[in-house]
Formats: C-alpha cells, sequence, structure tokens
C-alpha cells in the first residue's frame, strides 16, 4: 500500500509540475490511449498476477549482475522491499482506472528513483526488460488464441509509454529543481571583498551571477572601497559560468561607479565563453581593464600602486614597499 505522506508527494509533483486532467487525457489520446485498451489490460489482470513473481525474480537478477546498478540493492532488506513495490507498481499496469491517481503514484516512484540517483537508462532498461519478458509470457498464455496477443501487448506497451514519459518528466523536474536550490543557495553566499595590502581590494566572484546578486556586489564594494580608501580593486570572475547582458551591464556600472570614487578596477579570470557573450551583446569592452588570471591581476594592481617584487638572498620572498622607498 502506498504511504498517505507519499501520496501527497505525488500529488504535490502534479501540481508543480501542472500536470492537470486536462493534461492526462492530452497524453492519453495522443498515445491513442482508449477505453479498448483499458478493457484489453483488465482482461489480462489474471495472467499478470501469475507471471508477476517470477518476472520480477527475473529482473532483479538481472539487475544485480551489472555493477552500476547491483550498488543500490546491497542491502538484503532494501532489496525485498523495493520487489514488493516493483510487484505492484507491474500489476498496477493491468487493474484500470488510470487516473489523477494512477499519474500521482507514477510521479511519486520516478521522484523517489530520480532522488536515490537512479540512472535514467536504469530505469527505462526497467521498461525493456518488463516488455520483453510479458511479451514472452502473452504468447503463451494466449497460444490457443494468438491473435489476441499483439492487440494486448500494444495497449500495455501505450500504457507504459504513458508512464515514461511521466518518469522522464519527473526526473527532469526534480533535477532542474535541485538545481535551482543550488543555485539560490550560492547566490545567498556573500562575495568576500579582501584587502590583501594598503589601498588593494580582491573580490572572487564564484558562482551565478545574477542582477540582485550584482546589486548586492556593487554596494558591498563601493562601500570596501570608501572605508578602505583603497586605489586599485581586482574583480575576479574566474569563478562565473555566465554572464547576460543585465549582469554584464551591472558590472560595468560597478567599474564607472568604483572610478568616481578614485579606484580602478582590473577585471581577472574572462573566460573565452564570457568574453564572447560580451562581444555579442555589445558590451564597450574598452571600458574594461582585464587581464588573464588573478595572479596577473595582483601583479598589475602592484605595479599601478608603485609596488614591486624583488628576490630576497638565498630563498625567494616578496618585498612589497612603493618604489622609491
Amino acid at each position: 500500500m502506498i504511504d498517505p505522506a507519499e501520496r501527497a508527494t505525488g500529488t504535490s509533483n502534479m501540481r508543480e509540475m501542472e500536470i492537470t486532467e486536462q493534461e492526462i487525457a492530452h497524453r492519453k489520446r495522443f498515445l491513442e490511449f482508449e477505453e479498448e485498451d483499458i478493457g484489453r489490460l483488465v482482461e489480462v489482470n489474471k495472467i499478470a498476477e501469475g507471471y508477476a513473481e517470477p518476472v520480477i525474480e527475473a529482473f532483479y537478477a538481472h539487475l544485480l549482475a551489472f555493477e552500476d546498478t547491483r550498488g543500490f540493492f546491497r542491502d538484503p532488506e532494501v532489496l525485498a522491499h523495493v520487489k514488493d513495490m516493483r510487484r505492484e507498481y507491474f500489476l498496477r499496469l493491468t487493474q484500470g482506472n488510470y487516473d489523477t491517481a494512477y499519474v500521482e503514484d507514477r510521479l511519486r516512484i520516478g521522484e523517489v528513483h530520480e532522488r536515490i540517483g537512479l540512472p535514467v537508462k536504469a530505469y527505462l532498461g526497467m521498461y525493456n526488460f518488463y516488455l520483453r519478458a510479458v511479451a514472452t509470457r502473452l504468447l503463451t498464455a494466449y497460444n490457443k488464441e494468438p491473435e489476441r496477443t499483439f492487440p494486448t501487448f500494444l495497449s500495455l506497451m501505450k500504457l507504459v509509454f504513458l508512464d515514461i514519459g511521466l518518469a522522464i518528466d519527473t526526473y527532469i523536474f526534480q533535477r532542474e529543481h535541485t538545481i535551482r536550490i543550488q543555485q539560490e543557495a550560492i547566490r545567498e553566499i556573500p562575495t568576500p571583498v579582501l584587502q590583501v595590502r594598503e589601498r588593494l581590494l580582491i573580490v572572487p566572484i564564484i558562482g551565478v551571477l545574477d542582477s540582485s546578486r550584482a546589486r548586492r556586489l556593487t554596494d558591498q564594494l563601493l562601500h570596501a572601497i570608501r572605508d578602505n580608501r583603497a586605489r586599485v580593486v581586482v574583480l575576479d570572475i574566474t569563478g562565473v559560468p555566465a554572464v547576460d547582458s543585465r549582469v554584464a551591464s551591472h558590472l560595468l556600472q560597478t567599474i564607472d561607479a568604483s572610478r568616481l570614487m578614485g579606484a580602478t578596477v582590473i577585471v581577472t579570470g574572462l573566460s573565452a565563453e564570457v568574453a564572447q557573450t560580451l562581444v555579442t551583446i555589445g558590451v564597450d569592452l574598452t571600458k574594461l581593464n582585464t587581464v588573464g588570471d588573478l595572479q596577473g591581476g595582483i601583479e598589475e594592481a602592484d605595479r599601478l600602486l608603485g609596488y614591486k617584487v624583488v628576490k630576497v638572498e638565498g630563498a625567494w620572498g616578496r618585498h612589497d614597499q612603493p618604489e622609491g622607498r
């Protein structure tokens, strides 16, 4: 039996994924899943009850033969539990009433498999194994009426493809949801403004840089420039995967605002992808003082501030002092 909490998960997924009764009906029409298909599946339910156990055992023997799927079922209790769930799942295919409750159940199962990290290829492999196994048993069951085998198998295949579509949608939805949560978490991470020496600030930016985060960064940086009387800022965007036109505009505004406060901004870590994006969206690159990497940016900042690196006798070291001291 399905736990009420798990049932609620399926209902929540339907709502969040915007799968309505109209959408379910549309999917059935697209697959040409009609009342006569339902009738054929209900008729084969008794046969399904007879082959459920051997098919399940053969199916899991197949899964356990591969290292990449064996790892999900090392615990005997887990294996016994999932066998029971899979048996119930397969039997449900031939019990009729393919309504919202049926769809909720399929979405819940897809969500569980995505959450434990079961690969999509393994999930699809389950259906492949099941259909091949059932085809053989239908041929045996209808050996005196072979003309019933193919239509019944087609009806089952239509329903299985309805399930596959729901499962893939769940995988995509759950992974996009996980990515959104991760991106939101990254956005909440404060960007440090580091003073490495007098009048020099370094700002390493990591993760997604959207308009909201870019505005917070600008405010934080301008306050740091004022508080530290900074003259040079090294803005390192090595960890930024992408920049759109709005974010690029914010960065340019940040550079202009920093210049008005008396600080020169050096941008480092500009990736080829981000550089191409900036060119494509028409950013005025003459406003950007760019250096390849963070080390190069610090060296350029030292030059602007009048610092130089000297070799210490007997060791490599750094003698940081302005020129002429």
